[in-house]
Parts: structure tokens; sequence; C-alpha cells
């Protein structure tokens, strides 16, 4: 049994699992924490980077909502864009 006595210790329990980062800017992140410090700075491996760009259509007045996918080796996330992480679900 895993015991949590701070924030941190949830991130630290995913350590070489998958996580979900979701940063500012409407950017999310999917991949393998390796590495993390007490400002949340991250280093991912494995990830798929998901960002959401939205635009209006001048004529029709609506919102077109766009998604860019790119896979990406190693990353290094600054911690002062992350909203949230999420660690892998467990079951069990």
């Amino acid at each position: 049994i895993y015991t949590m006595e701070e924030p941190l210790d949830l991130i630290r329990l995913s350590i070489d699992e998958r996580v979900y980062v979701k940063c500012r800017n409407d950017r999310e992140l999917r991949g393998k924490l390796h590495a993390y410090d007490q400002h949340l700075n991250m280093v991912l491996g494995d990830v798929e980077e998901t960002v959401t760009t939205h635009e209006i259509d001048e004529e029709t007045d609506e919102e077109i909502v766009k998604k860019a996918t790119r896979s990406v080796g190693m990353l290094f996330v600054r911690g002062d864009v992350v909203v949230l992480v999420s660690p892998p679900l467990r079951t069990g």
C-alpha cells in the first residue's frame, strides 16, 4: 500500500508510468514520466502531444476547432505551463 503525505507523492508514484499532462494554451501531453522536480518540470518519453486551436469563420461566425497531434521521443516540460497531471488508471 502506498502512502501519500504530500501532493508530489502522486507524481512520484507515477515514475515510469504513462501520465496525462494538461498544459496552458490548450496543449495536452500523454507520455511516460521519466523525471520531475519540485517545480513540476518533467521529462516525458514516447510523448503524444495534442494542440487544440479555435478559429472563427468570418463568413459564418462559426467556431472552428482544430486538433493537431504529433509524436515526440523525449520532451522537457517546464513546470509553469502545467495545469494538471493525471496518473495512470490503476484497477484492482
